[in-house]
């Protein structure tokens, strides 16, 4: 099992845990961050006015393998994601709004305890 599918399962059984105690909060940044390392997965779009080819519904031919993510940049990805809040926070509190920056640290920190 590569490093973002080790990741992902880590995740998607926390989420599970979390949607079945009811934190809410958990379970929607643990969902954030699974969609995170999938967008890291998926394959650059391919730019310019090609031709499109026609695929038959469901034929496979129009499937694309995903990029093979190291350790490394899953915790990247990861720590993209804690720097994201922590960046959003930090604008929260300049702005006055001291309650909201506090909820998107937490978030940061619970997504912190996956990069130990």
């Amino acid at each position: 099992m590569d490093a973002a599918q080790a990741m992902k399962t880590r995740l998607l059984a926390d989420l599970r845990a979390a949607l079945k105690e009811r934190r809410a909060c958990e379970a929607r940044v643990v969902r954030t961050l699974v969609a995170a390392i999938d967008n890291a997965e998926a394959p650059p779009a391919h730019a310019g006015p090609g031709p499109m080819a026609w695929h038959e519904f469901r034929s496979g031919a129009a499937e694309v393998e995903r990029l093979f993510l190291s350790y490394a940049d899953v915790r990247r990805t990861l720590q993209a994601e804690i720097d994201e809040r922590e960046s959003a926070a930090a604008e929260l509190e300049r702005l006055g709004r001291a309650g909201e920056a506090t909820a998107l640290r937490s978030e940061a920190d619970l997504a912190r305890r996956y990069l130990a």
